[in-house]
Protein backbone atom coordinates (compact mmCIF):
# COMPACT_ATOMS: atom_id res chain seq x y z
CA UNK A 1 0.00 0.00 0.00
CA UNK A 2 1.12 3.39 -0.76
CA UNK A 3 1.78 5.63 1.49
CA UNK A 4 3.96 8.63 0.48
CA UNK A 5 1.44 11.01 -1.41
CA UNK A 6 -1.37 11.24 1.25
CA UNK A 7 -4.35 10.34 -1.58
CA UNK A 8 -5.11 7.23 1.36
CA UNK A 9 -6.74 10.11 3.70
CA UNK A 10 -9.22 10.13 0.89
CA UNK A 11 -11.93 7.52 2.60
CA UNK A 12 -12.90 6.17 -0.51
CA UNK A 13 -9.23 5.40 -1.35
CA UNK A 14 -8.45 4.77 1.87
CA UNK A 15 -11.18 2.22 2.27
CA UNK A 16 -10.21 0.49 -1.61
CA UNK A 17 -6.61 0.39 -0.32
CA UNK A 18 -7.77 -1.06 3.03
CA UNK A 19 -9.86 -3.27 1.07
CA UNK A 20 -6.87 -4.53 -1.32
CA UNK A 21 -4.75 -5.97 1.59
CA UNK A 22 -8.06 -8.11 2.70
CA UNK A 23 -7.95 -9.02 -0.71
CA UNK A 24 -4.38 -10.07 -1.02
CA UNK A 25 -4.59 -11.55 2.39
CA UNK A 26 -7.63 -14.06 1.14
CA UNK A 27 -5.59 -14.94 -2.02
CA UNK A 28 -2.82 -15.96 0.37
CA UNK A 29 -5.13 -17.98 2.40
CA UNK A 30 -6.49 -19.52 -1.54
CA UNK A 31 -2.79 -20.04 -2.63
CA UNK A 32 -2.12 -22.39 0.20
CA UNK A 33 -5.53 -24.53 0.43
CA UNK A 34 -4.58 -24.81 -3.79
CA UNK A 35 -0.78 -26.02 -2.65
CA UNK A 36 -2.11 -28.31 0.12
CA UNK A 37 -4.30 -30.16 -2.08
CA UNK A 38 -7.16 -29.39 -0.14
CA UNK A 39 -10.36 -29.04 -2.74
CA UNK A 40 -13.18 -27.97 0.35
CA UNK A 41 -10.28 -25.42 1.72
CA UNK A 42 -9.62 -24.15 -2.25
CA UNK A 43 -14.03 -24.17 -2.48
CA UNK A 44 -13.83 -22.16 0.84
CA UNK A 45 -11.47 -19.71 0.15
CA UNK A 46 -12.62 -19.05 -3.47
CA UNK A 47 -15.92 -18.22 -1.61
CA UNK A 48 -14.28 -15.67 0.77
CA UNK A 49 -11.90 -13.91 -1.76
CA UNK A 50 -15.02 -13.49 -4.24
CA UNK A 51 -16.96 -12.25 -1.41
CA UNK A 52 -14.29 -9.88 -1.15
CA UNK A 53 -13.11 -9.08 -4.85
CA UNK A 54 -16.21 -8.30 -6.12
CA UNK A 55 -18.28 -5.46 -4.00
CA UNK A 56 -14.81 -3.90 -4.18
CA UNK A 57 -14.27 -3.77 -7.86
CA UNK A 58 -18.11 -2.89 -8.21
CA UNK A 59 -17.81 0.21 -5.83
CA UNK A 60 -14.50 1.50 -7.55
CA UNK A 61 -16.32 1.01 -11.00
CA UNK A 62 -19.63 2.69 -9.90
CA UNK A 63 -17.92 5.27 -7.70
CA UNK A 64 -14.55 6.75 -8.80
CA UNK A 65 -13.89 4.94 -11.82
CA UNK A 66 -17.18 6.40 -12.75
CA UNK A 67 -16.01 10.30 -12.10
CA UNK A 68 -12.47 9.69 -13.55
CA UNK A 69 -13.49 8.42 -16.78
CA UNK A 70 -14.87 11.95 -17.41
CA UNK A 71 -11.45 12.81 -17.75
CA UNK A 72 -9.94 11.95 -21.50
CA UNK A 73 -6.31 11.59 -19.98
CA UNK A 74 -7.32 9.31 -17.39
CA UNK A 75 -10.29 7.32 -19.12
CA UNK A 76 -8.02 4.63 -20.95
CA UNK A 77 -6.34 3.88 -17.84
CA UNK A 78 -9.40 3.40 -15.92
CA UNK A 79 -11.27 1.60 -18.95
CA UNK A 80 -7.92 -1.00 -18.64
CA UNK A 81 -8.41 -1.66 -15.28
CA UNK A 82 -12.13 -2.28 -15.23
CA UNK A 83 -11.11 -4.69 -18.07
CA UNK A 84 -8.82 -6.32 -15.47
CA UNK A 85 -11.66 -6.36 -12.75
CA UNK A 86 -13.65 -8.98 -15.46
CA UNK A 87 -10.47 -10.88 -16.05
CA UNK A 88 -10.25 -11.36 -12.37
CA UNK A 89 -13.21 -12.43 -11.93
CA UNK A 90 -12.76 -15.00 -14.76
CA UNK A 91 -10.15 -16.56 -13.76
CA UNK A 92 -11.56 -16.64 -10.02
CA UNK A 93 -14.45 -18.54 -11.12
CA UNK A 94 -11.89 -21.01 -13.42
CA UNK A 95 -10.03 -21.47 -10.39
CA UNK A 96 -13.35 -22.29 -8.31
CA UNK A 97 -14.12 -24.69 -11.26
CA UNK A 98 -11.05 -26.86 -10.44
CA UNK A 99 -8.51 -25.13 -13.08
CA UNK A 100 -6.07 -24.31 -10.15
CA UNK A 101 -3.29 -24.19 -12.06
CA UNK A 102 -4.66 -20.79 -12.92
CA UNK A 103 -3.45 -19.94 -9.59
CA UNK A 104 -0.07 -17.84 -10.47
CA UNK A 105 -1.43 -16.09 -13.45
CA UNK A 106 -4.32 -14.71 -11.06
CA UNK A 107 -1.97 -13.66 -8.33
CA UNK A 108 -0.14 -12.01 -10.65
CA UNK A 109 -2.46 -10.13 -12.44
CA UNK A 110 -3.90 -9.54 -8.97
CA UNK A 111 -1.05 -7.95 -7.22
CA UNK A 112 -0.47 -6.15 -10.44
CA UNK A 113 -3.69 -4.26 -10.86
CA UNK A 114 -3.65 -3.67 -7.05
CA UNK A 115 -0.31 -1.84 -7.72
CA UNK A 116 -1.37 0.13 -10.19
CA UNK A 117 -4.52 1.23 -8.68
CA UNK A 118 -2.69 2.19 -4.98
CA UNK A 119 0.51 4.04 -6.86
CA UNK A 120 -1.32 5.08 -9.99
CA UNK A 121 -4.46 5.30 -10.59
CA UNK A 122 -5.41 6.85 -6.85
CA UNK A 123 -2.63 9.03 -6.28
CA UNK A 124 -3.97 11.23 -10.12
CA UNK A 125 -7.10 10.74 -8.52
CA UNK A 126 -6.26 12.82 -5.34
CA UNK A 127 -4.67 15.32 -7.57
CA UNK A 128 -7.51 15.57 -10.18
CA UNK A 129 -10.43 15.27 -8.83
CA UNK A 130 -11.75 18.70 -6.95
CA UNK A 131 -14.18 18.95 -4.22
CA UNK A 132 -17.51 18.50 -6.01
CA UNK A 133 -15.81 15.51 -7.13
CA UNK A 134 -14.92 13.83 -4.45
CA UNK A 135 -18.48 14.41 -2.95
CA UNK A 136 -20.15 12.70 -5.75
CA UNK A 137 -17.35 10.30 -5.79
CA UNK A 138 -18.47 9.38 -2.36
CA UNK A 139 -22.27 9.73 -2.87
CA UNK A 140 -22.32 7.27 -5.70
CA UNK A 141 -19.90 4.29 -3.30
CA UNK A 142 -22.23 5.01 -0.79
CA UNK A 143 -25.38 4.95 -2.52
CA UNK A 144 -24.06 2.15 -4.89
CA UNK A 145 -22.93 -0.21 -1.10
CA UNK A 146 -26.29 0.39 0.57
CA UNK A 147 -28.05 -1.03 -2.36
CA UNK A 148 -26.08 -4.03 -1.79
CA UNK A 149 -26.27 -3.93 1.86
CA UNK A 150 -22.40 -3.73 2.02
CA UNK A 151 -22.19 -0.80 4.22
CA UNK A 152 -18.94 0.16 5.32
CA UNK A 153 -17.38 2.08 8.35
CA UNK A 154 -16.44 5.53 7.68
CA UNK A 155 -13.14 6.49 9.92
Amino acid sequence: MCSYCGCDSIEVVGRFMAEHVEIINATGVLRRAIEAGDPPAVKDACTVLAALLFPHTTSEEVGLFTVMRREAELAVHVDALCAEHHQLDEALAAIAGGAYDGMPAFETLLRDHIHKEDNALFPAAAIWLGGDEWTEVHQLTHDHDHALGTEHSHH
